[in-house]
C-alpha cells in the first residue's frame, strides 16, 4: 500500500461538501486529541463529599504539528522556493472567510478509513481518521533560510476545536421527554430521586409540584410518584 497523505479539507458551511483540499507535505508523527467536561460540586449537609453535577461538555480539540521543506529545489540562488508557498494555505484556515465572516469549517482527514467508513458529513470525528472543526490557532516557526533570506523549512502547530450544530448535539442524546412513574420507598427522599432521574438533586421541587405534595417530607412508602420529563434548561444549567 502506498503512502496516504493527511489533508485538511475546507467544507461548505451548509452542505458539508468538500470545497478545497490541502495535502500535507509530510505526514505527522503524532496527533493529540482532548476532551473535557465542566462539573459543579453541590454540597449536601451531612454527606462526606459533594455531589458532582454535570454542567456541560467542553469542545473536543485536536493538535498536530506539520513539517514543510523546500530544500530539494535548492539552498541558495534563483532555484530556491519559499516554503510559504505551501504553508500560507494552511495558515489561511484560521482567518475570517469573506462570505461567512468566520473561519471555515475544516476536516482533518488521514488514512483510507477517512473516506471508506461512516458518513463523515454527519459524524464530527472518528479518531484518528478524521476530525471536523474550526482552526483555533496556527503557529508558524521558520527553521531554515537561504543566504538571501528565503524561508526554506517550517513547522506549523495547528490546533482545531470541534464544530457541532445544535441538531447534531441533540441527535446524540437519548430521549428524556417522557413522564415516568416511581414507587416511593421507605427512607427515600425527593432530592435523591431527583439525582437519580436528572443527575441533579435540585429538581426535587418539580417532582413535588407534579404530584401536588403539601409536605415532601411526609410521603407514605408505596406512593406512586409521577416524574416529569427532563427540561432542556435542567440539562444545561444543572437545575434551578
Amino acid at each position: 500500500m502506498g503512502r496516504v497523505a493527511a489533508r485538511l479539507e475546507v467544507l461548505n458551511a451548509k452542505t458539508r461538501q468538500v470545497e478545497q483540499s490541502y495535502e500535507v507535505q509530510f505526514n505527522p508523527t503524532d496527533l493529540t486529541l482532548s476532551k473535557t467536561a465542566q462539573l459543579a460540586e453541590i454540597a449536601i449537609p451531612g454527606l462526606d463529599s459533594p455531589v458532582l453535577q454535570f454542567i456541560r461538555g467542553g469542545a473536543e480539540t485536536l493538535s498536530v504539528e506539520l513539517f514543510f521543506d523546500t530544500t530539494d529545489s535548492g539552498m541558495s540562488g534563483f532555484l530556491t522556493t519559499s516554503v510559504t508557498d505551501m504553508t500560507d494555505k494552511f495558515y489561511s484556515l484560521v482567518k475570517q472567510n469573506r462570505d461567512t465572516h468566520a473561519p471555515p469549517i475544516v476536516r482533518f482527514s488521514w488514512g483510507d478509513s477517512a473516506s471508506s467508513s461512516a458518513d463523515t458529513s454527519k459524524a464530527v470525528s472518528q479518531a484518528p481518521s478524521w476530525f471536523t472543526g474550526v482552526v483555533e490557532s496556527v503557529e508558524r516557526k521558520f527553521l531554515l533560510f537561504s543566504p538571501e533570506g528565503t524561508p526554506l523549512r517550517a513547522r506549523l502547530t495547528l490546533k482545531m476545536k470541534e464544530y457541532k450544530t445544535v441538531d447534531q448535539m441533540v441527535a446524540d442524546l437519548n430521549s428524556a421527554d417522557h413522564t415516568k412513574a416511581r414507587v416511593f420507598k421507605r427512607r427515600d427522599r425527593l432530592d435523591q430521586l431527583s439525582q437519580q432521574e436528572y443527575d441533579t438533586p435540585a429538581e426535587w421541587r418539580r417532582i413535588a409540584d407534579e404530584n401536588d405534595l403539601d409536605d415532601p417530607r411526609a410521603i407514605p412508602a408505596g406512593t406512586v410518584l409521577k416524574v416529569p420529563p427532563m427540561r432542556i434548561d435542567s440539562a444545561t444549567r444543572g437545575g434551578e
